[in-house]
């Protein structure tokens, strides 16, 4: 990939533990995670230990010390913390795109990163949100 990219919390989640319940995810996000310039947020952190230690989809929970060594990886990409400009950025996006708030504040995270493309299995897949696309990484896999 060339471009900037921004993962939504999706694609992390089906790259730890998509395996057995989503296998081409599991292998399309893998090769997403290995492949270039990827943006991370709070948000998405937070959101990822949230599901991946209680999935209601996957096959099992991650043990303590996986999701502990996942986060660890997520920390290797540069990080987006939310605050204040985040969640006032987010709340115009809501407004304006008429969509939650908190895929508006992964786009405000995905903005601040300067991402080209946010990949995301939530949002509509080649949506436009200002200069940022959106990409269902899935739709073609």
């Amino acid at each position: 990939m060339s471009d900037r990219v921004f993962l939504d919390t999706n694609i992390w989640i089906y790259a730890a533990a998509g395996r057995e319940a989503y296998p081409d995810k599991f292998r399309r996000a893998r090769e997403i995670v290995a492949a270039g310039e990827i943006g991370v947020s709070t948000q998405v952190v937070g959101e990822f230990v949230n599901a991946v230690q209680k999935p209601k989809a996957m096959r099992r929970a991650l043990t303590p010390d996986e999701t502990t060594r996942w986060v660890e990886q997520l920390f290797v990409f540069p990080l987006i913390e939310i605050d204040r400009q985040i969640v006032e950025s987010a709340l115009f996006i809501q407004r304006r795109y008429q969509i939650g708030y908190w895929d508006s504040q992964i786009i405000a995270s995905a903005e601040r990163f300067g991402a080209d493309v946010l990949l995301s299995e939530d949002l509509g897949h080649k949506q436009k949100y200002g200069g940022l696309r959106c990409e269902n990484p899935f739709v073609e896999h």
